[in-house]
């Protein structure tokens, strides 16, 4: 559940300022510590009282150092404070924002572990709704509660956040300590490897709320990656008719088609009609972009119906492209940039993933152990077919 507005969370967040990309020393007295020498990582704090199958003052962490300089290391298990669990971690998901970092082209405090899509089962500090032995999936985005937007209920939002993984140490190890506001239970039916994918969800679902989706809407999905797959079957759960997915990949269009796509198309030249026609002429009345692509863009742009809505879901670092800009105006297009997801938004997408109305098995391709992480990050770099989401199992 969402934090309450207003009421101080201790331990649970440092200051981030994402505009400048100058932070102040962590607040996570429990994590590794990111800021020491490799041989002094962690060996200021007391070793924690695991239980007694677990008892042990080490662990691994793949770290990273520097751009392209990674590798497995010894370090220091963490100590859980007030308010925090322990979570045994089971299994991480990798995905682009991994790659940015990993290369440097997203700035970061060295060293780092990597690592925010997570799951993993709880050995200390569980009580209440949550206890130990459970397993859960994180919620990776942590904020502060007194901020102006997490007053407002934006707490995606908040300038004092963190994202594990990314501003403080992540899931890429054997253990992790987060805010006990920050996991949720998982049931059975969700197995370890696609457990990982339900923070996908939950940034997509976020996206889709933004722009209310009701049935019979047509909506358009450009790019077929794991996001885009994950949006089509959203879409459908919604009732939207027809939903359409397009991409290069004619496996990727077969698989969203497999996931209830009612129309997949190639993408190019002929895919901007082929979408008007399959909306009688009308245009999309939703186009999610999941490329992040400036000429992709332009063609969900050319595909929105006037009066529609563009969700630019893709994330992009262009400073500047071409774009046909008086469209946006001559169709009065709303546009909207969806940015991470709520706590809220983590009980509702287990529920989906539960109920079968998204499914997440078959978006799994590869299984590699945490010594091999450094070489499922390099393999995003390829352009391989039939390549979804790589699991790193811890």
């Amino acid at each position: 559940m969402p934090r309450e507005p207003g009421k101080t969370y201790e331990g649970a967040f440092s200051r981030w300022n994402f505009y400048e990309n100058v932070r102040s020393p962590p607040r996570f007295p429990s994590q590794v510590n990111i800021h020491a020498s490799p041989s002094a990582m962690g060996r200021n704090k007391p070793a924690p009282r695991l239980p007694p199958e677990k008892e042990t003052h080490r662990m691994r962490a793949m770290v990273l150092r520097g751009p392209r300089d990674m590798g497995l290391d010894d370090v220091d298990n963490p100590k859980p404070g007030p308010r925090q669990v322990l979570v045994r971690l089971q299994s991480s998901g990798i995905c682009g924002t991994d790659l940015k970092l990993y290369e440097g082209a997203i700035r970061a405090r060295y060293p780092l572990v990597m690592g925010h899509e997570m799951s993993g089962e709880v050995v200390e500090g569980g009580r209440g709704e949550i206890r130990n032995g459970e397993r859960v999936v994180i919620d990776p985005a942590l904020f502060c509660g007194t901020c102006f937007h997490c007053r407002a209920g934006q707490t995606h939002l908040c300038p004092h956040g963190v994202l594990l993984g990314r501003d403080a140490n992540g899931s890429l190890a054997d253990y992790l300590t987060v805010p006990r506001s920050h996991v949720f239970r998982l049931p059975d039916s969700v197995d370890r490897f696609s457990a990982p994918l339900i923070q996908v969800v939950t940034v997509c679902r976020h996206a889709q709320r933004l722009v209310e989706t009701f049935p019979g809407q047509s909506v358009v999905v450009l790019g077929l990656g794991v996001t885009g797959q994950v949006h089509v079957q959203l879409a459908k759960a919604w009732g939207a008719y027809p939903v359409i997915g397009i991409s290069r990949s004619a496996w990727k269009r077969r698989l969203a088609q497999d996931f209830g796509a009612d129309l997949a198309l190639a993408s190019g030249t002929e895919c901007v009609r082929g979408a008007w026609e399959a909306t009688g002429g009308h245009g999309a009345d939703i186009v999610i972009e999941c490329t992040g692509k400036v000429p992709v863009m332009a063609d969900a742009i050319a595909m929105a119906r006037p009066g529609g809505t563009l969700v630019l879901f893709g994330v992009s670092t262009a400073t500047e492209g071409k774009l046909p800009f008086y469209q946006l105006y001559f169709k009065e297009l709303k546009i909207v940039n969806p940015r991470a997801a709520k706590s809220e938004d983590f009980p509702a997408s287990i529920d989906l993933v539960t109920r079968g109305a998204v499914k997440l098995n078959p978006l799994v391709t590869r299984v590699l152990p945490l010594a091999e992480a450094r070489e499922a990050i390099a393999m995003l770099e390829s352009d391989e077919e039939r390549r979804m989401k790589i699991i790193i199992e811890n």
